[in-house]
Order: C-alpha cells, then structure tokens, then sequence
C-alpha cells in the first residue's frame, strides 16, 4: 500500500522527533534529501552539476529554511545558487547563515536558472500565493523542484484557488500527503525521502500495482464459470445501446467466469459478445453474484423498477450514470440496505446526489457521502477517489486523462461489478478496477506511439485484458 497523511497527522509525527533531535538535524535531513534530488535532475536535464544556475524561492516558513539548507549544499557540488527571500525579516536564520558561509548569493530577481526550488510555503500554508511570489512565479522558465508541495496548492485537498505553483518535481518529506495524488498534475514526479518520520495506520491508502496483480482473481484447478463470478448487468437501451455494450464488455474483459445482460440492448449486446448470457428483462436474468445497474438505461418507470428490484436483493450492486439519477430522487432506496453498495458518480453526478460540489475537497466529500448514505463511493476523475462509510479511502491517481472520454465509465462500471461478482469488497473491487482502467486508457492512447494522443471508450476497452495481463505480471508472489 502507499499511505498519504494530511498535514496535521504530519506535524504530530515530526514533533516528538523534532523535541529528541539536535535544532535543525531534522531540516537539514529533509534538505540532504532535496539536494540530492536536485542534483540528479541537473545533472538528467543539462548533463552536469558543477557551474550549473540554481534559483531558490524563500518564503518564511520551515519550507524556506529546506530551500536555504539544500542551496548551501548545492553549493558546496559547485552549483551556483541564488536565493530570492520573499520575506527577508522572516527567513529562517540558521539556514540563511548557513547559506550565506556556503557562499550562496541573496538577490532580487531569479536570473536565468537552470532550475528553480519552490520553497514558498509548506504544508502549514493554506490560500493561494499572495502576489509578489505569484509574480515571480509567472516569470519562471526553468524547471521547478517543489519543497514539500507546490506553493499555492492546498496539501489535504490540492485544491488551487488562485496562483500557485507546477512542478515538474515535487520532493516530499517524510510522508506523502493527499496532494500529491489529488493534484498530481500540479506535483509533476513525486520523489519520497525517508527522514526517519515514525508514521502510524493511514486512512488515506492506495493499492499499488503489484497489489492489485496479487488480487486479482484468477481461475484455480476446481473453478468453473460459475465460481469465478457470476455479474449481471443492466445497462443500455434502444436510445443508448453503446453503453450496454460497453459495460458488458468491461465486465467481460475483466475476465468475469459469466456475464448475464438484462435489458433492452440484447441484440447488440450479442452481436459484440456472444459468450454474455442475454435477455430482455431483469426478472429472466438467472442467478448471479452481482449486479451493475444505471448505464443508459434511462430513468423512466420501467427502468426505476428495475433499479428497485435490483436493490431489494441480498446481493453487492454498483449503481452508475441513470441509476444515480434515480436514486437523488429517491435516496430511500439505498437507506438501510445490508448488502454491499457501491455508486460511481462523476463529479456532476455527486452534485445531484449531495447538492454540493465535490472539487473544493474530494476526499471530505466522498467520506461525508459515503458516511451519510451508508454505502461505498467511487468518486471519478483523474484522481479516482474511493470511500467507505466508516471513513477509509483508496485513491487512485491516473497518471493522465486518457480515460477522460465519454463511454469509459461504463466500461469502469463493468470492470468494478465483475469484481465485486467474485466476492471483493466493494472498495476493494472499485480500486482495482480503477487501477485496471486507468492503465488500459493509457495504453489505448499510447497504442502505437510514444505519446499520449486522444483515445475513446472503444480502444480502452480494447486493452483492459492486456491492463490486466500486466498487472498481473506484477504481481506480488508469496513465498
């Protein structure tokens, strides 16, 4: 797993280390750390290190004193280094004196850097950047390391609510925090340095691939088709039929032992997959482990029955796209229920649900969601983040917008659902279906090329069986 910790779980850490340590011996470990990252990326970026052109943004915290720490050392590898101080009566002193005996130079304005280290603000900054840093900043060319986080960024949330900072490199200290995968775009490349911060149980996790290679099931000698996972799906209709196809696929794809399709999209459903299992109405589906409901299949009566019956089961259900329309109408249909639930809005979708926005804090939100519904909640963007009601959450950070097309979150839905169908939990299933997802977008974007160029559900699709070989590939093997 790979933890993130707010900034007050941080600042508990650091302090019994910080009152058993010599002053300064926890700052300089952190500055060790970024000056050697910054020295790697030199040397990457130019070739070299020595005579290179470092400029250090100072602000007036301890995120400053890391930036004046790491350009003392950078200095002694022959990096010429300057330092603009944003808040010259307020730098920290034994850095700044440090700084200046290295012999780094204290300026006005950047110069024409090689490189630029973001020490603004850390994770006690809150707000955008006030203007004289969020000028400078606009002025900067270079490539930037960012201390800690992006100055500007909010680092529980990542919100951006004015100026702020994109790094191409963001050095963490210690811990990552939840801005590192909610504004990875902002972050760039994050690069973790262990300054012997004694972290405890995070609530905030993601699964690593290897993890979800581990986890992802596969037919042993004894199973058949119908113990690997019997999914029903509801999806599509005469109006939308691409998307009863698309979710069957996903759910097949995902390497599901049956898939069973109920709705009106049938002769197109088989005409796609002819090893789905497919009738008209939801009644004659048969038996199955799981069901996905919502996909196209509009919010008319006929369709709200349907969601109906599906809820009344004892069975998991994932709800998208129509059905999430239905239940804001009608959050009585969930309140209660037992058995596991699962909703995948995007973000307008979690609007209708909760009347409120989720941007401005994506992890509260879902929380709150998922606490006040009881059920699981799968909250989609780059940054998929998934939440339980007793509070944990699974994030899953893209690595790139490829799957931000229309269709590919009915192909998620039947990724998700064919899991859940085997018996994972609900939040388990949605991480590992996003992880799967998220990387068969990229790779249908990257299909024959070395860049990412725009790609749509058809092609995502298309790689989910090759996403899941490579994860699989990953995988961690027990001894």
């Amino acid at each position: 797993m790979r933890d993130y910790f707010t900034a007050d779980q941080v600042r508990g850490y650091e302090a019994p280390m910080l009152a058993a340590l010599p002053d300064g011996a926890l700052m300089r470990r952190a500055a060790y750390g970024l000056a050697r990252v910054a020295a790697d990326e030199l040397r990457s970026r130019t070739g070299g290190v020595v005579g290179r052109g470092v400029a250090l943004l100072v602000g007036s915290g301890d995120n400053g004193g890391d930036a004046l720490w790491a350009g003392a050392m950078l200095r002694a590898r022959g990096v010429a280094v300057r330092a603009v101080l944003l808040a010259p009566d307020r730098a920290h002193p034994a850095s700044l004196a440090a700084f200046r005996s290295a012999g780094g130079r204290v300026d006005t304005d950047l110069g024409e850097p090689d490189l630029v280290l973001d020490g603004i603000v850390g994770i006690s900054g809150r707000g955008p950047l006030r203007p004289p840093a969020a000028a400078l900043v606009a002025t900067i060319t270079a490539p930037i390391v960012a201390v800690d986080l992006p100055s500007g960024v909010d680092p529980d949330t990542g919100a951006v609510s004015g100026p702020a900072v994109t790094a191409q490199v963001t050095v963490a200290f210690g811990a990552l925090k939840p801005v590192h995968a909610l504004a990875a775009p902002r972050c760039g490349r994050v690069e973790l340095v262990d300054i012997g911060l004694g972290v405890g149980a995070a609530e905030i996790r993601a699964l690593t691939a290897p993890e979800v290679g581990a986890a992802w099931p596969i037919p042993g000698p004894a199973d058949d088709k119908y113990t690997q996972g019997v999914v029903g799906v509801v999806a599509g209709s005469a109006h939308y039929p691409g998307a009863g196809v698309l979710c069957a696929g996903g759910a097949v794809a995902a390497t599901s032992g049956m898939v069973r399709y109920a709705g009106t999209a049938a002769p197109q459903v088989l005409s796609w997959w002819p090893e789905v299992v497919a009738v008209d109405g939801f009644a004659d589906a048969g038996r199955v482990q799981a069901w996905v409901v919502g996909p196209g299949i509009g919010t008319d009566e006929a369709a709200r029955a349907v969601l109906r019956a599906a809820l009344a089961t004892d069975l998991p259900v994932l709800v998208d796209a129509d059905g999430l329309t239905m239940l804001a109408a009608d959050p009585a249909l969930v309140a209660g229920r037992r058995a596991p639930t699962l909703l995948t809005p995007h973000a307008g979708e979690f609007e209708r649900l909760t009347g409120r926005d989720p941007a401005e804090d994506r992890i509260g939100n879902t929380r709150r969601l998922a606490a006040e519904w009881g059920v699981s909640v799968l909250l989609k963007g780059r940054c998929t983040v998934i939440a339980d009601p007793d509070g944990q959450v699974l994030v899953n950070e893209a690595g790139g917008s490829a799957a931000a097309t229309a269709g590919a979150g009915d192909v998620l839905a039947g990724i998700v659902g064919a899991l859940m169908a085997t018996g994972l939990a609900a939040s388990r299933a949605a991480a590992m279906g996003a992880r799967a997802h998220a990387l068969a977008a990229a790779l249908a974007a990257r299909s024959g090329s070395d860049t990412e160029s725009p790609t749509s559900a058809g092609p995502l699709l298309g790689q989910v069986r090759d996403a899941v070989r490579v994860l699989r590939a990953q995988r961690v093997l027990k001894p």
